[in-house]
């Protein structure tokens, strides 16, 4: 049986309802809205009534500010709002284990959504676009107002994977279509690199998860791409640049590069390079991790010197934030801590700036197929806020950059600082039948896509496609990882750590050493009904994939446990130099990595950097009366107070 509860915050606290009214009569130009009440709505299945009763004033509210209802309260316009199937809600997860904790027993189905009861004249037509202002239909969607009879969801067994049979036998003409019809982030040229493996080294069809696994591997998030595209020509009209590109090929050749084509990546650490070729960076942390930039620091601690590893990172979040702001931002800062996490560094400290066009422009003015500038602006401050207080993470420098270029697409970017005894770190190179263990949270098809959907180029039918690419973070499960992680026992089992970004199983396990074979059943899921390519390409906020030596593994899933984490071996280090994955008993990915290491085809192009422009002459106090009346200099601290 299914029961329903609503609660909702008494007067003089509910604060979100005032703020959400006032903002549909201003923004949305409703002036018949005279009241309006928000509440949360609980379906709970799997428990009896007096369990019920019992976690109402504990779990479910609040009862100094809290009111609950059995039924709806009287409104003239009611509609309901809820996570689409499979997205993350910490809601309902918390209620659950909650309620867990209270009976000792089972944990059982919850199902939350807000439900929005408002008061006054509201024509069918206000309805509609209070509905469009707080429904995103990338995360959400309008929720029926009758009592489900379960909240089981009827879920078909997923399909055998498809062998994509003649695949090395198309032409151009072809591929084409092929690229089209599968929504891939590679291009025609990575295409063809493709078929020509499987028909020269495999000699045999790709299956799907295959394909979408290499389209995950190349795609600009996990490969940067667009920084690893060769420059075959840069014509330069600009007097300054010119200089600065001279000295750049003159260091270039003093380093023994001259041979190495130029790249914006090429341009970007050759300052690294030169600092250590001329001695002046002598205290960079160097490995085979992929982790966050790293450098060694001597730490005084009750009167005698530790050498510690200090570690920085900042992830950017532009494209999920665009087209979900709440989950976007929080995954932005959950990134940005993973990174230093999965090489065992604690983060002390986080900065959050970020880029937007004016918030303050009519609803009227947002171009067609995005989300309105406010909108954006405060659900990304919520989201990031939301992430960082409840891990405990100190935001130091909050501000936001405002200007028209930020229109098309918004700048979020989280930056942290880490840092960990060099002691607790052990990095070696896995051994054959070294243990892999996938750590922390469970797979879903929320996620798939992430890294792909960040590298496409969209269009305004993009946001129908992105639904499952963005993610809901939780952040009380990767502060459990923090807290394992402290641990110096568990930390020093560790030879090799890799976060579950973008790619999910498929980069963050095929990345740690050249020959794996991957048992993807193994894999923990949310729910059931996903399959071989989902299990494989799906990325998680709050997963870690570490490697471990055979003796070890069950002492780590024990100290694992002690810190509430799931834990399970999925994949076994193996001598080969291949990547195989097993599903359902059969083989579905086994590839050679050194077709995964190329990144596919080569990427060439030109750059031409033009003159810059002189400043517009004005006179002093019509550019101070500018200045002053400018959102680049407004008050940031309705911003900074958000976070603890």
């Amino acid at each position: 049986m299914v029961y329903r509860i609503y609660t909702t915050r008494r007067a003089g606290f509910a604060n979100e309802a005032e703020s959400l009214l006032r903002e549909w009569r201003e923004q949305l130009h409703i002036d018949g809205l005279t009241g309006l009440t928000l509440l949360n709505r609980y379906d709970v299945e799997d428990i009896d009534q007096a369990l019920l009763r019992q976690c109402v004033p504990t779990v479910f509210s609040e009862p100094q500010t809290d009111e609950v209802f059995g039924a709806l309260p009287a409104a003239d316009a009611v509609f309901a709002v809820e996570y689409l199937p499979g997205q993350y809600d910490q809601r309902a997860d918390s209620c659950a284990q909650c309620i867990q904790i209270v009976s000792g027993g089972q944990r059982p189905l919850v199902r939350t959504a807000r439900v929005f009861c408002a008061c006054g004249c509201v024509s069918e037509d206000d309805l509609l676009k209070i509905k469009k202002s707080v429904i995103n239909p990338v995360e959400s969607r309008e929720a029926s107002l009758a009592l489900p009879e379960t909240l089981r969801l009827q879920i078909e067994p997923p399909k055998e994977i498809a062998v994509l049979c003649g695949f090395v036998g198309l032409d151009d003409a072809g591929l084409a279509g092929f690229l089209k019809d599968y929504a891939l982030a590679m291009d025609l040229d990575d295409l063809r690199f493709c078929r020509d493996y499987f028909a020269r080294e495999e000699r045999r069809d790709p299956t799907l998860t295959e394909i979408r696994m290499i389209d995950t591997y190349w795609s600009d998030h996990c490969r940067h791409t667009t920084f690893l595209t060769q420059l075959d020509g840069v014509e330069i009209e600009d007097p300054l640049a010119q200089k600065s590109w001279e000295r750049y090929k003159t260091i270039k050749a003093e380093l023994g590069r001259a041979q190495k084509p130029d790249t914006l990546m090429e341009v970007a650490t050759q300052a690294m390079r030169y600092l250590k070729h001329t001695g002046r960076l002598q205290r960079l942390d160097e490995s085979e991790e992929i982790n966050a930039c790293t450098v060694t620091v001597d730490v005084e601690i009750d009167g005698q010197s530790q050498p510690w590893l200090f570690l920085f990172k900042n992830e950017t979040h532009n494209h999920p934030t665009e087209i979900e702001p709440f989950g976007g931002a929080a995954t932005c800062i959950g990134g940005a801590i993973r990174d230093p996490l999965s090489g065992r560094g604690y983060v002390y400290q986080a900065m959050r700036v970020t880029g937007a066009a004016d918030p303050t422009v009519p609803l009227e003015a947002t171009l067609p197929g995005k989300l309105p500038q406010r909108k954006i602006v405060t659900t990304a401050a919520a989201g990031y806020s939301s992430y960082g207080n409840q891990i405990g993470l100190a935001t130091g420098l909050v501000d936001e950059l405002y200007h028209p270029g930020y229109a098309a697409k918004r700048m979020e970017i989280g930056a942290v600082v880490a840092a960990v005894p060099q002691a607790q770190v052990r990095r070696e190179v896995p051994l054959p039948g070294d243990r892999i263990i996938l750590l922390g949270g469970r797979t879903g098809r929320d996620g798939c896509g992430g890294a792909t959907g960040s590298s496409k180029s969209h269009t305004l039918a993009s946001l129908e496609q992105c639904g499952a690419e963005v993610q809901k973070g939780n952040a009380p499960e990767e502060r459990k990882l923090q807290r394992l992680f402290r641990n110096p026992q568990a930390a020093r089992m560790i030879k090799r750590c890799n976060d579950f970004g973008a790619g999910g199983v498929s980069v963050a396990i095929g990345e740690l050493c050249d020959g794996l074979e991957i048992n993807l059943d193994a894999v923990p899921k949310k729910y059931e009904g996903l399959d071989g390519t989902e299990l494989a390409i799906s990325e998680s906020q709050e997963r870690m994939a570490i490697v471990v030596a055979p003796d070890d593994a069950d002492v780590f899933l024990r100290l694992a446990d002690e810190e509430n984490l799931e834990a399970t071996t999925v994949a076994t280090v193996t001598d080969d130099a291949r990547l195989k994955m097993r599903w359902n008993g059969k083989i579905i990915v086994d590839l050679a990595r050194s077709f995964l290491n190329s990144n596919g085809a080569e990427k060439h192009t030109s750059a031409k950097i033009g003159v810059r422009p002189a400043p517009a002459v004005g006179t002093a106090f019509a550019d101070l009366h500018a200045l002053a009346g400018s959102l680049t200099v407004c008050s940031r601290r309705g911003l900074a107070e958000r976070f603890d």
